[in-house]
């Protein structure tokens, strides 16, 4: 029975999700490297093995050497930390690692400490303008790309990008504008490197671009990772359905405010964090709630949605009429508006027929 805030999981819509993903890349012939970072649990990436793909990304080299247990490809979508050089030289002792690079000190220093093979991808800015080499830095390129030479330990890969800034996005044809302006950057830098590096590949990962797009031409591999549970960002940006959504978080009614239309949920920003999105019926919401269906949860319940969040508390803002439909010690559905951050902060997921599954 749930007592407090418990993240459950759909199996179908979780496995519906993969299956479409990798479908969508054998179609287009591009290599499928789905980034885990999402649901971070070992069981869940033996899903993705039942569709074919042998090869997964992440964010940190903890992450890496988790999921290292049971996958022998990894790449860290994240620029190296040289302070985990000793993390680094053991992962890359026992598979085959690859990780993001954008400035020669990190090559200098892997030069003087990596004691076994790893690849690398030079990690590039294709418009989200964190972190990356602007693609346009052509010296700054041939720079990196000799010193990698001059290493036998390290192997070049070839350019990464994420077009994060597709999160900005409210329509399919927004997403498809960014995603065929970020692949023209990238695609640029394969034409003019590719005849002295002929094996290098094209490596590009965000949700939206790749739930929504049909055009990865010139492009090796995907890496989205959100789409595995999608979430109310993705659904508002034009990235899924909402029955598409594949985690929802039960939470106990523990106060209801019938003056003001509003229940007050055991679930804040320590289950959800703090991330909202701008509905455009609803304004700033911090995730909607859904009706119960027995373990599950069904459609979202008309301009129903938790409106603010503190630590523990959650306020729900109910439409009038519906207010005596709810009962202090029920629960309440809420489909989360960051799927990632709500999964990671609850560290274990539910399925409907009573079982567990960890996460790192």
């Amino acid at each position: 029975m749930v007592q407090v805030p418990t993240l459950f999981i759909d199996p179908l819509r979780c496995k519906k999700n993969i299956e479409k993903m990798a479908e969508k890349a054998a179609r287009n012939k591009v290599e499928f490297r789905p980034h885990f970072k999402t649901h971070q649990s070992l069981e869940i990436g033996r899903w993705f093995k039942e569709f074919g793909v042998k090869k997964a990304t992440v964010s940190s080299l903890k992450m890496a050497s988790y999921f290292a247990q049971e996958w022998d490809d990894i790449t860290v979508a994240f620029p190296a930390n040289i302070l985990e050089i000793d993390t680094i030289n053991e992962l890359a002792s026992k598979i085959q690692l690859n990780l993001c690079v954008e400035n020669l000190e990190v090559l200098l220093f892997l030069e003087k400490h990596l004691k076994s093979s790893l690849g690398v991808f030079l990690k590039v800015d294709i418009g989200y303008n964190r972190t990356g080499i602007k693609t346009s830095s052509i010296p700054l390129i041939d720079t990196l790309l000799s010193k990698i030479k001059e290493n036998p330990k390290i192997s070049f890969k070839g350019f990464l990008g994420h077009a994060g800034h597709a999160y900005n996005c409210r329509s399919k044809e927004a997403i498809e504008a960014v995603h065929q302006k970020s692949i023209d950057k990238i695609i640029a830098l394969k034409k003019q490197y590719k005849p002295q590096h002929p094996d290098l590949i094209i490596s590009i990962g965000d949700t939206p671009t790749c739930s929504v797009s049909e055009n990865f031409n010139d492009i090796d591999e995907i890496r989205p990772g959100n789409f595995v549970y999608y979430d109310l960002t993705q659904n508002i940006i034009g990235s899924n359905e909402i029955n598409e959504i594949a985690v929802a978080m039960a939470c106990p009614i523990v106060s209801k405010h019938e003056d003001r239309n509003e229940i007050v949920i055991y679930g804040g920003g320590i289950h959800f964090s703090k991330d909202r999105v701008e509905d455009p019926n609803d304004g700033v919401i911090f995730g909607r709630i859904a009706e119960s269906k027995g373990t599950l949860w069904g459609d979202p319940i008309d301009k129903m949605f938790l409106k603010s969040l503190s630590q523990e508390h959650g306020i729900v803002s109910v439409p009038k009429e519906k207010m005596k439909s709810f009962e202090i010690g029920s629960l309440l559905w809420v489909l989360p508006v960051h799927s990632c951050m709500t999964a990671d902060l609850m560290k274990k997921i539910h399925t409907p027929n009573g079982g567990v599954i960890n996460m790192m």
